[in-house]
């Protein structure tokens, strides 16, 4: 499974970038996280864990770990699936417009599990609309800050 999306945010690569990776603000654009945990000490960087639990929209609620697997601020950051239900994984990259905006580009893959492997293609457009959603809310977010 795959898919991408791009979005522009008005603001620059470094804000949009922190503003991602910050574990205590993942929950306000990611909206369907009840709760984000880091397992690792210190600032985000290469390698950092995070427990996540999520409950999606008429689902049942779900916990994961995942890895900050490439981190490179402001430019890409990648997200690995450690532990969970479905080892889907993203990244996103970061580059300026030029205007001192930021163009977003994000791409999520992995193998679907279970009984996901069946639905593919409804579960693929689910998460689509999610991640939809969330860039949506990280674009709001960071524009009225």
């Amino acid at each position: 499974m795959r898919f991408e999306q791009e979005l522009s945010i008005r603001r620059p690569p470094e804000d949009v970038f922190d503003y991602v990776v910050d574990a205590s603000k993942l929950a306000s654009w990611q909206i369907h996280k009840t709760s984000v945990e880091p397992l690792t000490d210190g600032p985000p960087g290469l390698g950092s864990r995070f427990r996540e639990r999520t409950k999606p929209p008429g689902m049942k609620e779900f916990e994961q770990v995942i890895e900050f697997s490439e981190f490179e601020r402001p430019s890409r950051l990648a997200v690995h699936i450690v532990e969970g239900p479905q080892l889907v994984d993203g990244t996103w990259t970061f580059t300026s417009d030029g205007d001192g905006g930021t163009r977003v580009r994000c791409v999520v893959e992995g193998e679907l599990r279970g009984a996901s492997r069946f639905f593919g293609p409804i579960v693929k457009r689910g998460m689509a609309r999610n991640f939809r959603t969330y860039h949506e809310h990280l674009r709001e977010n960071l524009e009225s800050a």
